[in-house]
């Protein structure tokens, strides 16, 4: 019993000083909690040393796992580069996150960085928490240093990416997604992100080239396909806008801007039937619907039937009576039936109904109804020219579609 008790002072004292020394070294108060539970350990053993009794086995096991085995597995996870007591400051970080209290969060972080200037988790948590906060700059160099510890971190590139288009760094923004796609061809985020981009600087063969190697991966995704075809439009390919329209109306039944967009192609090729069809189904959506009546009323005044086109027209003027009556003026369409038109004395001015739509959205909208006034004077051969290629497109498609599935099937 002696021998026990002396052998179990000189290991746990021994213990003790090495960890003590440790903590002023290293100047990492991180220690003093296990300082302590290493002392209470200690002193269960004077007390049976002291007062001659024999303590019962739970106070016994304690004594050996405060002052010896505790203190040992720490000794053992740290030489193998486990920091135990970074985890347990991370771990208080989370939880002073949930509860809201960010500034504590980000002192013990800072104070982890100062003593572990690579943990990686540490940037990570820092960043998120400046991103929040609205320290973009900041949140871009910790998420940099997270990176550079851990190349793997793709949500960092993309964030970095992200936060510099905020920013309104494009150029740097761009060049950060394609190193992305480089490294994950499959990124959906960077693929969208960087697509926009593209747009935004009038890049329209790039964003289209970005969006096509995106649908290798994500073919059903909504919002390339729909990308996709604003970019189609834009570079006047209604072919191919065509295509992608319908893909995205598939995938989405509700994708109202992508059946008003197949509505001002079919009226750009004069298949007013068609045209007809897709803009009914638009006014079910309250923020294009103004629109789809006044498309309406302009179909039917092509019909040459004026009595529906009068009604689809002011009801379109209810919608929306500013936006509506001014583009009625400006169109030569209406001067059969303009005197029958209710148009109000007083215009009110409506909030803006485009409010949801994106810039490339409304650019991409107003330029397909531009080419339908432009295309409207074509003669209809000039317009059946046009609808063959779509059909030869299409059966190309459907061919190379065909192609690829049996050699999927033989492989």
């Amino acid at each position: 019993m002696i021998v026990e008790q002396l052998i179990f002072t000189v290991i746990s004292f021994a213990i003790f000083v090495y960890m003590f020394l440790k903590m002023i070294r290293n100047n990492d108060t991180s220690y003093v909690t296990i300082l302590v539970l290493e002392a209470v350990g200690i002193a269960l053993n004077f007390v049976e040393v002291l007062f001659d009794v024999k303590l019962n086995i739970v106070f016994i096991i304690l004594k050996y796992v405060f002052a010896i085995l505790l203190p040992i597995a720490i000794i053992i996870l740290e030489k193998r580069n486990v920091r135990l007591f970074e985890g347990i400051g991370l771990l208080k970080v989370k939880l002073l996150i949930m509860f809201g209290n960010t500034k504590k969060a980000k002192q013990i972080l800072l104070g982890i960085l100062e003593k572990n200037p690579n943990s990686y988790k540490a940037h990570l948590y820092l960043a998120k928490l400046y991103e929040e906060e609205g320290g973009m700059r900041r949140a871009i160099d910790e998420y940099v240093h997270a990176i550079d510890l851990n190349k793997q971190d793709y949500e960092s590139y993309y964030k970095v990416a992200d936060l510099l288009n905020q920013l309104n760094k494009k150029d740097e923004a761009a060049q950060m997604l394609s190193n992305l796609l480089n490294k994950k061809p499959d990124n959906l985020e960077a693929s969208e992100l960087l697509g926009k981009i593209l747009i935004e600087k009038e890049m329209y063969k790039e964003a289209a080239n970005v969006y096509q190697d995106a649908l290798k991966y994500s073919p059903l995704s909504y919002e390339i396909n729909y990308n996709l075809g604003m970019v189609y439009t834009m570079l006047n390919d209604f072919q191919n806008a065509k295509i992608c329209y319908e893909k995205a109306a598939n995938i989405n039944s509700l994708a109202y801007n992508s059946k008003y967009s197949l509505a001002e192609i079919a009226l750009i090729y004069k298949d007013l039937e068609e045209a007809e069809k897709k803009f009914q189904e638009v006014l079910e959506d309250e923020e294009l619907s103004a629109d789809a009546y006044y498309e309406l009323s302009k179909i039917y005044l092509m019909k040459g039937n004026k009595d529906i086109a009068i009604k689809y027209a002011n009801t379109a003027i209810d919608v929306d009576s500013k936006k509506i009556v001014e583009k009625i003026k400006k169109d030569p369409i209406f001067i059969p039936i303009f005197a029958k038109l209710s148009i109000p004395f007083n215009l009110e001015e409506k909030e803006d109904e485009t409010k949801n739509l994106s810039e490339i959205e409304i650019k991409s909208k107003e330029h397909l109804e531009e080419m339908v006034e432009i295309t409207r004077s074509l003669s209809y051969q000039d317009i059946d020219l046009l609808k063959t290629k779509i059909h030869n497109k299409e059966k190309i498609i459907e061919q190379e579609n065909e192609y690829e599935k049996d050699e999927k099937e033989r492989q």
